[in-house]
Parts: structure tokens; C-alpha cells; sequence
């Protein structure tokens, strides 16, 4: 009995060390794979990509999104991608070949020479605007687009040591710095790189007022009140710029006679004093400076 007893104990406590084992080995790879895809929904969160053609086409119905429109990537599926609209802030699905990634907002990957022209040639873009694509044909190799009088292509070359360059005798490190060069100088192309392809249809924070101009304006018949008037909430038909300025030109000017009154004054004191006709009074003056 006793022997019996402890056999039962030991396999009670194999199977026991058994299913803790294998608990451990559930709750590992539990957290392994929420640890994938917390890090996947984090990715896909900084992916921007850009609408290569109308989705859907206008023959089916109205387009949920526009050729040219940036789109950030909330999830990516086998076919179908989850996107935001960067302009209009609308959800919705489409297909990932209607889209192209973009990367440091110049670097398109998938766009062939065709796409690359109708992409710059989009009201949004202006000279100099451009594009970095990856040739499809050839994984790796790159060529530049830019837009001028027309599209130019150029393409980038890759040397042994992993430099590019468009020009043999100007080679760089990385893609970032043939960028940087080109955007200060043409240097050979036909124009300087001046903003990224489609870089207008991102929304910029904080964006001054457009100027309202005012045509045929009568300065005689505003008020001086008006004009020196630094109310900012003053509708006088005056901007408060233009109000500012003349308010300290005035209060300058006003400055600048009470200085010029200030130094009459002074001078003819001065004048009087040396009117006196006691010469000797004069002289002690002289003598106590000394």
C-alpha cells in the first residue's frame, strides 16, 4: 500500500509539472504573438501611401478617394488595406494595388515612368516638384522625376560600394544626400528640386489667413481717429498692420519734435549765458572747470 501510494503521488506530480509546462508555453506564445501584433498595428500606423488612380472608378460609382490623394495606413491585409484620408480624415478600405507607398514623402515605391508624369502633372505640384521611384523591372535601381517645362527622368546610378549618383562625377552616400544637394543647386539637372511630389495636398497647420485686397480705397475719407486707432478688433476698413505702423510713426514723430523743442531750449540757455557782460564772472567759470 504504501509503495502504491507513492507511485500515485509521483504521477499526480508529473502530470501537474506536465500542464504548468504547458501552460507556460501557451501564455508564452500568446504574448509572443499579441507582442507581433501590437508591433504590426504600430507599423502600419506611420505608413503613407498615395492614391495611383480613382477608387472606385467613376464608371461604378462616385470615387471614395482621388488620383494624388495621401492616405495613411491604419491596417494592411492581403488585399485590402484599411486607410485614413490625410485631407478629409475618411475611413475606408481599398485595394493595395490602387496605392503606392511613399517613403521621406519623395520616395515612391512601385510607380512606374508612365504614373510618375500624371502624379507631377497634378495641379498640386509646381516646378520643381519630384519624385524618387524604384524601377519595377529592377529591384533596387531608382530614378529621379522632376518637373520643369516637362517631365524629366533621370536616372540614378549604384555603385559597388552601395553610392549613387546621376552625374559620374558628383556621388553620394545615401539617397538623402543627392536629395539635399540637388534642392540647393541644379547642378546639371534641369531645375532645382524645389518640394516633393503632391507635398500641397498635405493639410499645414496653422495656416496665416489669405489677404483680402481692397480696391478703390478713398484715404480722404477715413477719419484720423480710424488711422491712429490700434483696436485689433476695429473694422475701419484699415487693416491693423497698416494702423500699427502709422500709430508709431506718429508717436515717433512726436518723439522726435519734443527732442528737437528740448535742444532749442537748451541751446539758448546756453546763448544766454554767454551773453553776460561781466567778463569776470566769465573768467572764474573758466577757472573753477579748472
Amino acid at each position: 500500500m504504501p509503495s502504491q501510494q507513492a507511485n500515485y503521488k509521483s504521477n499526480r506530480l508529473e502530470c501537474i509539472w506536465r500542464m504548468g509546462n504547458m501552460m507556460r508555453g501557451v501564455c508564452a506564445r500568446d504574448k509572443i504573438d499579441t507582442q507581433n501584433h501590437v508591433s504590426s498595428q504600430k507599423s502600419s500606423e506611420d505608413v503613407m501611401v498615395v492614391v495611383l488612380q480613382d477608387y472606385p472608378s467613376p464608371q461604378i460609382s462616385e470615387p471614395i478617394y482621388r488620383m494624388g490623394e495621401k492616405l495613411r495606413v491604419l491596417a494592411q491585409g492581403a488585399y485590402w488595406w484599411r486607410v485614413c484620408s490625410v485631407q478629409t480624415g475618411k475611413e475606408n478600405y481599398v485595394p493595395n494595388n490602387h496605392v503606392a507607398k511613399v517613403f521621406h514623402g519623395w520616395l515612391f515605391e512601385g510607380v512606374e515612368r508612365q504614373k510618375a508624369e500624371e502624379l507631377l502633372l497634378l495641379p498640386a505640384n509646381r516646378g520643381g516638384s519630384f519624385l524618387v521611384r524604384e524601377n519595377t523591372r529592377e529591384r533596387g535601381t531608382y530614378s529621379l522625376s522632376v518637373k520643369h517645362r516637362i517631365i524629366q527622368h533621370y536616372r540614378i546610378f549604384r555603385l559597388e560600394n552601395s553610392w549613387y549618383y546621376i552625374s559620374p562625377c558628383l556621388t553620394f552616400q545615401c539617397l538623402e544626400d543627392m536629395i539635399n544637394h540637388y534642392s540647393d543647386s541644379a547642378d546639371g539637372l534641369c531645375c532645382a528640386l524645389t518640394s516633393p511630389c503632391l507635398s500641397g495636398t498635405t493639410p499645414q497647420a496653422d495656416c496665416a489667413p489669405p489677404v483680402a485686397m481692397r480696391r478703390n480705397f478713398d484715404w480722404k475719407k477715413v477719419d484720423r481717429r480710424q488711422l491712429v486707432s490700434t483696436d485689433s478688433c476695429s473694422d475701419n476698413g484699415v487693416s491693423y498692420g497698416v494702423r500699427n505702423s502709422i500709430a508709431a510713426y506718429l508717436s515717433f514723430s512726436e518723439n522726435q519734435q519734443h527732442a528737437q523743442t528740448r535742444a532749442k531750449s537748451r541751446k539758448k540757455k546756453s546763448k544766454s549765458v554767454y551773453a553776460l557782460p561781466d567778463n569776470s564772472f566769465a573768467n572764474n567759470d573758466y577757472d573753477d572747470d579748472l
